[in-house]
């Protein structure tokens, strides 16, 4: 099996919410951790090998560029107790052509753990590196955590995520 290193400045998280004012973006690079898979020679996933993987992103580096709604969500998050967002890849299945797949793990946030599960593609990227992209919709709500509230500004319990992984294969 190969391990893939995540690289921070070339992996990027974009996450949407909505309120009753306006729209709520924010994009980080800084994701970090590795994905243990084998490749096969046409490129796609050797499921007959273990697939494995961490990704981690710190708290802090989420912002939306308006510091009394960044101060809210950092607050409500309580970002010095639960300093990073951290997801485990436990199994992946094909989900139709070559490179989408069916992902499954344990995403944990604000202290709580939950399983998760969707698509992502995944593809080789180059001789030494791969790429992975997928998004999801998730309610704050199950990882205990109440929308944030500023003044008349009220935000949607659920999020979407967007994630673009780029990782480099590790020397042997």
């Amino acid at each position: 099996m190969a391990r893939y290193r995540i690289d921070p400045a070339r992996s990027r998280v974009w996450i949407d919410a909505r309120s009753n004012v306006h729209p709520i973006h924010s994009s980080t690079d800084g994701l970090e951790g590795y994905v243990d898979l084998e490749l096969a020679a046409d490129g796609t996933i050797d499921l007959t090998s273990p697939v494995a993987g961490t990704m981690r992103l710190a708290v802090i580096r989420l912002t939306s560029g308006k510091r009394m709604e960044d101060r809210e969500m950092q607050k409500r998050i309580d970002a010095r107790r639960y300093p990073t967002i951290q997801g485990t890849l436990t199994s992946v299945a094909h989900a139709g052509d070559d490179e989408r797949y069916r992902v499954v793990g344990d995403i944990t946030f604000h202290g709580t753990t939950r399983s998760h599960e969707d698509e992502m593609t995944i593809r080789r990227d180059g001789e030494r590196s791969i790429t992975l992209a997928g998004r999801s919709r998730f309610d704050i709500r199950a990882f205990g955590m109440e929308p944030p509230r500023v003044l008349v500004l009220k935000v949607e319990p659920e999020v979407d995520v967007r994630v673009e992984v780029y990782a480099v294969r590790e020397a042997s």
